[in-house]
């Protein structure tokens, strides 16, 4: 019984940036709970092609697929193709996201401004906006945005706009969980907090990891894999076929509600 909680034999899953980090484990979580995955990248060819050999070598299913998402229309031809090649679309986690650079308010462009929101937001706004009309065709399934702590706390130095554009998911999951629950469509988003992956790598000093460790009550920084079972839960329906609409925090105490 327990194992067919998380059976997703049969379903197809779209995982955006799943080429690294959370992404990557996603992607491999569902694999071996039987989905057919689909792996997205825009600039990590090599990681998400290293993802897709990993799981097809364990016995599971998966593709890769590249999409810059910050382009118009990038999203509906990313679902499209997707659509066309399995024909349906069970899951969407929207994962792809990035802080580009720490950068100070008063000194980041205008250019920088958009590109961040375009990154983080509009992305997934635009994933939603072609997903919904497959899903409500099916007669329903799941949507898991990733958000972050940032949404909540404001982000540490130099990521204001990230945290904004990741309040922005927030919101978006809320709203958009209403909307299309009479479709039989849920929608929820994972909060993660200090995870070690390349984001961190990419944009945090030691001295700032150790200032934001020091502030977590379990002593440490969480692990991809770590936020796999809160993403396997929210999508599905026998685990939590009562649930959408909701944020669900992933932070080692750090930040309780």
């Amino acid at each position: 019984m327990g194992a067919d909680l998380l059976d997703f034999s049969g379903q197809v899953v779209l995982v955006t940036g799943g080429g690294t980090g959370i992404g990557a484990a996603v992607a491999r979580g569902f694999a071996a709970c039987g989905a057919q995955v689909v792996v997205h990248y825009n600039r990590s060819r090599e990681a998400a092609e290293k993802v897709v050999a990993a799981i097809v070598e364990a016995g599971g299913n998966a593709s890769s697929v590249s999409a810059d998402l910050t382009q118009p229309g990038a999203a509906d031809t990313l679902v499209d193709g997707v659509v066309a090649q399995h024909g349906r679309l069970d899951v969407l986690v929207n994962n792809a996201g990035d802080l580009l650079r720490r950068t100070p308010t008063t000194e980041m462009t205008d250019e920088q401004f958009a590109s961040v929101l375009n990154l983080n937001m509009t992305s997934v706004f635009a994933m939603c906006r072609r997903v919904v009309p497959v899903m409500r065709g099916q007669g329903g399934g799941a949507i898991v945005n990733v958000t972050s702590i940032a949404a909540r706390t404001g982000g540490a130095g130099g990521s204001v706009v990230y945290a904004t554009s990741k309040g922005a998911v927030s919101t978006f999951t809320h709203g958009l969980a209403k909307e299309v629950a009479p479709d039989g469509i849920r929608v929820n988003a994972i909060s993660p907090g200090v995870i070690s992956t390349p984001f961190h790598e990419r944009h945090t000093s030691e001295p700032m990891m150790d200032a934001m460790v020091a502030t977590i009550p379990m002593g440490r920084t969480g692990l991809p894999e770590e936020c796999v079972g809160a993403t396997l839960f929210l999508a599905s329906p026998a685990m939590s076929g009562y649930i959408t609409g909701q944020v669900l925090e992933i932070n080692g105490g750090q930040l309780t509600p």
